[in-house]
């Protein structure tokens, strides 16, 4: 299996499928999964003639549990090194909730001409946490309790929030799966609790504002009014707002996983929106703050 070794000595697990000289799209998994998730994107965007690479982030997957470095400019730095030990020029990132954190920061900070345009999905930007600056933010306590069932019980803990609010399978009319339950708690487990636990305060207070204000290229950013993990209101539309060239497409009954249970939507999204196709909604950009 092919990995790579920062800087710090982490070494970062990748998966690198289809044609050298294809178009790159590099995914971006959310908590606390790992680079499996994008297994139908890989495939598919694979047979369209794409060079499709995912990496496990550290502490998840295949990737070392490390004790240290489990915050959003570590995870950036690690996507950094990993473009630059492929020489990607020119890609496609695309990232789903935590992971849509990480391409945000990545794109604001790696080097010039790496990067086409990116895709932000149930993303966790511009931040998660209510304070005085973010009042319509899920309060501190709800993700004080994911650490405690995290502490108390991560296998059960990871059931649960797999077979209800990350599906949406605790609404009524939304079949079970217990096949992307047992996946995503496969997933879960091969990871480290410790940056498992770690990545919770990441995703739930790191503030991409600034970040998403950098970003030069075009980002479609995907989001459904019924995710219950990344609430919408507190998100994609703030969200869009802050980017030079944002697009926003908005969907009604899907969840935060939605580009695991509606892959034929998402990819349809991803590959317009490579296209140069209209997929959403041009979104004006933010007023330039005052000096």
């Amino acid at each position: 299996m092919p990995f790579i070794t920062t800087d710090d000595g982490t070494e970062i697990f990748y998966r690198d499928w289809g044609p050298r000289d294809g178009q790159v799209i590099m995914f971006h998994h959310g908590w606390p999964l790992s680079a499996d998730d994008w297994d139908n994107q890989m495939l598919y965007f694979r047979e369209q003639g794409f060079r499709v690479i995912a990496h496990d982030r550290r502490g998840h997957g295949r990737s070392t549990q490390t004790a240290d470095g489990n915050d959003m400019d570590t995870y950036a730095a690690d996507a950094i090194a990993l473009a630059r030990h492929l020489d990607l020029r020119d890609a496609v990132h695309v990232g789903h909730s935590t992971g849509g954190g990480e391409v945000t920061r990545y794109v604001a900070r790696t080097d010039p001409g790496r990067v086409a345009k990116a895709i932000l999905i149930s993303a966790i930007t511009p931040v998660m946490v209510k304070s005085g600056a973010n009042p319509g933010g899920t309060p501190l306590e709800v993700f004080d309790g994911f650490r405690a069932a995290l502490m108390a019980n991560r296998s059960q803990f990871y059931i649960d929030v797999a077979g209800g609010p990350f599906y949406n399978f605790n609404k009524p009319g939304v079949k079970h799966s217990e096949g992307l339950v047992y996946n995503w708690w496969r997933q879960g487990m091969m990871g480290g609790a410790i940056g498992h636990y770690d990545c919770i305060k990441v995703f739930s207070e790191t503030d991409l504002t600034e970040d998403l204000k950098q970003i030069d290229v075009p980002v479609l950013i995907i989001h459904s009014e019924d995710d219950q993990i990344v609430p919408y209101a507190d998100s994609a539309p703030l969200a869009v707002k802050l980017l030079k060239h944002g697009t926003l497409k908005t969907y009604q009954g899907l969840p935060h996983g939605c580009m695991t249970t509606h892959p034929d939507l998402i990819n349809a999204d991803i590959l317009g929106f490579i296209r140069g196709e209209a997929v959403g909604t041009q979104a004006e950009p933010a007023e330039p703050a005052l000096a």
